[in-house]
């Protein structure tokens, strides 16, 4: 059942939107300030799915909550809940990472609308987490904050990203769910010259097709049904900002033109309203669709993809920099020993083994998900095969019926000096050495069918080749090409 967790410092307010929720379907938890919240949330079992919280509490407010939950709880929306007179400081709260806010006295049927909009994003979400900003940490010098990672392709993400931060241009991101798209927006806005501004995000997949335009621009009051207060758009909030939408494939067609006028005249109007706001806002949008497909389809506007598509940037999936894999999953490690109150000082080499084995069709989230059971379910102080799920474990067979030649250059054993990650690294390069070899002889070296037949873009795979040494050799004279 979905909790939700309930906060206001007045008993009767406390009472009926517990009432109303429940009606709903959702588990209440009610708390009377910020304070007992933070407890509430740190504790609860299974963890909230949604806050509610009332701005102004004497017992801890809700903008301290908010930031608690940002950064603690960066999954969970916040719903703020604001009197007449302190407005202002919701759309604050909204660009401090609010998902939205409801004025008081407060209309149930918009309660119950922002909430499964809030639920509905945080499902959204899910498909594309990545390590939080708020604890990741780069793997090696010069890497953009949060990116973590070694491998070829990510530091080619990073070069991007440091080259084009600073630029008003539109980005749009490629990446399948899970790579961390959400992650690559907020670096590019952090690294802007617009860093003290808001990044507002939005997920496609989770608006309402009626609501579109409301949620990008803002109405005003008596738009339609249920407008009981004037609300800024997305767009407004974003303002000297950025503004990221994720899965921009789901845009509705007939959102499409407006969205595109907005980025070429940096104006707009609320629904309902006569008024043209002027706005300064850096777009950064991404997607897991093909947009070229989708335009050839007529599903998408081509002149609203060459205006977003100005410089593209592409998320390696984790199956293309498993070298990664050890630190990520150090790095989460370290996480959920401080979420769950856990002592797990590392992971063995043969789980270590598995889990960079494994293909990772959920990417960075399922690797994130994996490690976070297996802290939680971990017997002993170090992680181990038993403690991974059974679909990894069947992944452990198929790594150990490929054969190894020696570790190391020319042959060589690494020896027992040498560190647990170092000799991952080696043992996956070689195995990834075995497998692309295999599959460009089986091609006759056709890099295009070859990346096809391994799953990976044409791109990926050079990268890898380069990284690898891998060249094709003449046989007459044994020499490289």
């Amino acid at each position: 059942m979905t909790r939700i967790l309930v906060v206001d410092d007045e008993l009767n307010i406390r009472k009926v939107l517990s009432a109303l929720l429940q009606r709903e379907g959702y588990e209440v938890i009610t708390a009377c300030g910020g304070d007992e919240a933070k407890e509430i949330a740190r504790r609860a079992t299974p963890a909230v799915d949604a806050i509610l919280t009332d701005l102004r509490m004497p017992a801890g407010d809700g903008m301290d909550l908010l930031r608690f939950a940002t950064e603690w709880l960066p999954d969970v929306p916040v719903v703020i809940l604001t009197a007449h007179g302190t407005v202002d400081t919701a759309v604050q709260a909204l660009k401090q990472g609010a998902f939205d806010y409801l004025g008081k006295p407060f209309d149930q049927d918009e309660i119950r609308l922002v909430l499964a909009k809030a639920l509905r994003t945080r499902e959204a979400n899910a498909h594309s987490a990545h390590p939080s900003p708020a604890g990741a940490a780069s793997a090696g010098g010069g890497e953009v904050p949060g990116l973590l990672g070694r491998s070829p392709a990510l530091q080619e993400v990073s070069r991007l990203i440091r080259k084009v931060a600073a630029s008003p241009t539109t980005i749009l991101i490629h990446g399948e769910s899970g790579t961390g798209k959400e992650l690559v927006a907020t670096a590019l806005h952090r690294q802007s010259d617009r860093a003290q501004g808001p990044i507002i995000k939005l997920n496609c997949t989770a608006i309402p097709e009626a609501l579109f335009e409301s949620e990008l621009f803002g109405h005003e009051r008596g738009a339609f049904t249920g407008a009981v207060s004037s609300k800024p758009g997305r767009f407004e909030l974003a303002d000297r900002g950025t503004l990221f939408l994720d899965e921009i494939g789901e845009l509705p067609r007939e959102m499409q033109p407006k969205l595109l006028r907005v980025l070429q005249e940096r104006t707009f109007e609320r629904v309902g309203g006569l008024k043209s706001i002027a706005v300064d806002v850096r777009l950064v949008a991404a997607t897991n669709a093909d947009l070229e497909a989708m335009v050839r389809e007529g599903a998408f506007r081509e002149d609203l993809f060459y205006r977003l598509n100005v410089v593209p940037i592409r998320l390696p999936p984790l199956r293309e920099r498993r070298e990664d894999i050890p630190d990520l999953a150090d790095h989460f490690v370290k996480r959920f020993n401080k979420r769950l109150g856990r002592t797990v000082s590392g992971i063995r080499d043969d789980a270590l083994g598995i889990l960079v084995g494994h293909s990772w069709p959920g990417n960075v989230r399922e690797l994130e998900n994996v490690i976070e059971r297996a802290v939680l379910l971990a017997e002993g102080d170090r992680l181990c095969p038993q403690d991974l799920p059974r679909e990894l474990l069947a992944a452990a067979a198929t790594l150990a019926a490929i054969p190894l030649r020696a570790q190391g250059a020319g042959g060589s054993d690494p020896g027992p000096a040498a560190s647990l990650k170092d000799r991952v690294r080696e043992q996956t390069a070689q195995i990834e050495r075995d497998l692309i070899r295999q599959a460009l002889d089986d091609d006759s070296w056709n890099v295009t069918r070859a990346a096809r037949r391994l799953g990976l873009s044409r791109k990926g795979l050079q990268l890898k080749m380069k990284e690898l040494g891998l060249r094709r050799e003449r046989p007459e004279a044994g020499g490289p090409v």
